[in-house]
C-alpha cells in the first residue's frame, strides 16, 4: 500500500507539471515553464522559466542536428527579462563566446575563444547600446597579443597595434572616427623603422619617409587630396 501510494503521488505530480508547461496568465503573457520544438518535429527548441511575459532564471536554447537536440546557446537572466549572461556553444559541446545581452543588444565585455582550445581569440568591450568601446584585443593561439583596437561609439579610435607572435610591433595606426588619420609607422620582423607617415581622411599626406637598417633611404610628398594609398 505504502509503495502504491508514493506511486499515485508521483503520477499526479507528473500530471500537473505537464499541464503547466505552455501557459499563460490572465493577461495572456507567458508564465511557468515553456518548452518549444522545432516545427513539426519532437525536436526541443528551447526551454526555460517566464513570469508574467519576461524570461526568468535559465533558458537553454537548442540547435537540430540529425534529428537530436543539441544545446547551441544559454542565458541566464539576471533580473526578470533584463540583461542575461549569455554563453554560445559549439556542436561539440565547446564555449565559442560568452559576455551579457540586453535583449538582442552586445553590452559589457565579451569573451571569444580559440576554435581549438580554451585560450581567448578576442576581447572586447560594448557600451549600453552595443556599440563597441574603449580597448579590443586579437590573440594568437599562444596567448600572445596580435593586435590592440581603441574603440568610440563603435568606430575605431586612436592607436592600432599590430604584434609577430613574438610580441613585435609589426605595424601602428592612428584612427580618429573610424578614418585613417595621424600618423602611421611600419617595421620590419626585428622591430626596426621602415616606413612612416601620416594620413589624413583614410588618405596618404605629407612627407613619407622609407628607411633601411634604421638610416632614412627616401622620401615622398603626398598631397592629402591625390586620394594615393
Amino acid at each position: 500500500m505504502k509503495y502504491f501510494i508514493t506511486y499515485i503521488l508521483l503520477v499526479l505530480v507528473f500530471s500537473v507539471s505537464a499541464q503547466t508547461i505552455n501557459q499563460l496568465d490572465e493577461n495572456g503573457k507567458q508564465h511557468g515553464i515553456w518548452k518549444k520544438n522545432f516545427d513539426g518535429t519532437s525536436i526541443l527548441r528551447f526551454e526555460g522559466e517566464f513570469y508574467h511575459g519576461k524570461e526568468i532564471g535559465l533558458f537553454k536554447f537548442y540547435q537540430n542536428i540529425n534529428n537530436k537536440a543539441v544545446l547551441a546557446a544559454t542565458r541566464e537572466f539576471l533580473e526578470p527579462g533584463t540583461k542575461a549572461n549569455v554563453k554560445f556553444y559549439a556542436s561539440t559541446g565547446k564555449l565559442i563566446s560568452e559576455g551579457q545581452m540586453n535583449g538582442k543588444t552586445y553590452v559589457g565585455e565579451w569573451r571569444y575563444y580559440q576554435k581549438d582550445s580554451e585560450k581567448l581569440l578576442t576581447l572586447e568591450h560594448f557600451d549600453d547600446t552595443g556599440s563597441l568601446t574603449g580597448e579590443r584585443f586579437i590573440y594568437y593561439i599562444n596567448g600572445q597579443v596580435s593586435q590592440k583596437e581603441n574603440y568610440k561609439k563603435g568606430k575605431l579610435n586612436g592607436v592600432s597595434v599590430w604584434y609577430s607572435e613574438d610580441n613585435v610591433i609589426i605595424k601602428e595606426y592612428t584612427y580618429v572616427d573610424g578614418l585613417l588619420h595621424g600618423l602611421s609607422k611600419f617595421y620590419d620582423p626585428k622591430g626596426q623603422l621602415v616606413t612612416e607617415g601620416f594620413y589624413k581622411n583614410d588618405q596618404k599626406s605629407g612627407t613619407w619617409k622609407y628607411y633601411e637598417a634604421g638610416k632614412l633611404t627616401e622620401e615622398k610628398n603626398f598631397a592629402s587630396t591625390t586620394g594615393n594609398n
